[in-house]
């Protein structure tokens, strides 16, 4: 087998893995950089131009996952896309969305080339996409060679995968983004067992050691605890999400909390993408139980939208708890523009629910407050804001703690395993604790572009 990451900055952000099998020429995902702007945010397709794609397959519907999807189905036109049956409405969804936020970002930022993709090329994408069913194995022929293929769940998000390859009895296991415990909307993942060949591994949280006290559960309990006294000092309350799949448990977290009257009742404010995802979520729980939420929820919480006039400093009047997207407080986001208005304030508070990027202006207020700075610049408005409001960082990730995937690893006995989606040192930590347990193996962190054969 050969690969090459075509992750041209060898971190989170444009995932997309080139892999020749026997016959087979396969590209796992197809993302851009959530932190690069025009044709810098693809992958380094350039490096496999002249190659053929058999088939292209989908881990789950996170942009930095499917981003450029359109774009590599445009450049094979026959590849069918193999991904599970929620992600065939998801999928879509998600890449429309990104058209529009393509649209605008070249306004802003005054980029010629974006949208770097139509929505007849989402179009292509929705007539190519292959759903199979979680567990089901399924044979692929070409030229006298055979492929088998079965998908399974990865926690993290709705419709993720790990993807399990078989060829020539040889098992090759792609993690995707994985989340071993459950979450309010979700089970947690259920990897392929027994004794693996190669093992691609995400390594997300290389760098996070949870405290021995901690858990989902313990820091569901916190966050209400934070909401609670927010509330109680008339302030208003942000949690930045991802609008695909942490919004809707957060909203599922609210709506629960306040029926048992451990959470204070209070108005719920949010907008956008995530809203519509709730729709699309209610539908694949209809058909296919594989997502625990539904709309009830929303009627429950009666979500309102928020005031659309918010104003850098200006204090919010409009009471209560936004659920607002990006995650990660992009600027020009929702919860950018929220947390202008709330953060001067020390009656309000910010609950940041999962993973920052340290280079975003989410990871770099969480920074700020850390070394106990006064002041956060909020670039995009040209605002310097007093830091006057609560901030809290609650371990709600949708991604597993390291220890899960170095216990998962050694378990797999892989001969071969290979490190991706995660900064350098998130890496060096899988790297070095790989080696020390399992010396046998060869452990690789790849460099982008460059290919190896295992």
């Amino acid at each position: 087998m050969q690969f090459l990451d075509l992750n041209k900055f060898g971190e989170i952000g444009s995932n997309a893995t080139f892999v020749k099998i026997g016959a087979f020429n396969l590209l796992i995902d197809s993302g851009l950089h959530p932190k690069k702007n025009g044709n810098e945010a693809l992958p380094d397709y350039n490096a496999i131009k002249d190659e053929s794609i058999d088939f292209i397959f989908l881990t789950h519907c996170h942009l930095d996952h499917i981003g450029s999807l359109p774009i590599s189905a445009r450049n094979h036109p026959e590849a069918p896309i193999i991904t599970t049956v929620p992600n065939l409405s998801l999928a879509p969804r998600m890449l429309r969305n990104s058209i529009n936020v393509m649209k605008r970002q070249g306004e802003e930022l005054g980029l010629s080339e974006y949208p770097l993709y139509l929505h007849r090329d989402v179009d292509h994408v929705r007539k190519k996409l292959l759903g199979l069913a979680f567990g089901k194995s399924r044979l692929f022929n070409k030229n006298g060679d055979a492929l088998e293929v079965i998908l399974h769940p990865a926690g993290h998000v709705a419709g993720a995968c790990a993807v399990e390859i078989i060829h020539q009895g040889k098992r090759i296991v792609f993690s995707g983004d994985v989340l071993f415990e459950a979450q309010r909307t979700l089970p947690g993942a259920q990897l392929p067992k027994g004794e693996i060949d190669t093992l691609f591994l995400e390594t997300t949280r290389g760098t996070t050691q949870r405290e021995d006290a901690s858990n989902r559960r313990t820091e569901v309990h916190r966050l209400i605890e934070s909401i609670n006294q927010i509330l109680e000092r008339k302030g208003t309350c942000l949690i930045p999400v991802f609008a695909l799949g942490r919004m809707q448990e957060i909203f599922k977290i609210l709506q629960e909390s306040m029926d048992d009257g451990t959470l204070k009742r209070a108005p719920v404010y949010s907008t956008g993408l995530g809203i519509d995802i709730c729709n699309y979520f209610d539908k694949i729980n209809q058909r296919t139980g594989l997502i625990d939420f539904n709309l009830k929820i929303l009627d429950e919480l009666g979500i309102k939208a928020p005031d659309p006039k918010l104003k850098p400093g200006r204090n919010i009047k409009n009471k209560g708890i936004y659920i607002m997207s990006s995650g990660m407080m992009v600027d020009y986001t929702p919860s950018y523009k929220v947390a202008a208005s709330l953060l001067p304030h020390e009656d309000n508070g910010l609950c940041f629910v999962g993973y920052c990027d340290p280079d975003t202006s989410g990871g770099k207020l969480l920074e700020a407050h850390q070394q106990h700075e006064k002041n956060f610049y909020f670039e995009a408005y040209d605002y310097l804001s007093p830091i006057r409001a609560s901030i809290e960082r609650f371990d709600l990730s949708g991604h597993a703690d390291r220890e899960a995937l170095l216990d998962y690893a050694i378990s797999s006995k892989a001969k071969n395993i290979i490190l991706n989606h995660g900064d350098s040192e998130a890496r060096k930590w899988f790297f070095e604790s790989l080696q020390e347990a399992m010396p046998e193996a060869k452990v690789l962190d790849p460099v982008p572009s460059k290919e190896y054969s295992v």
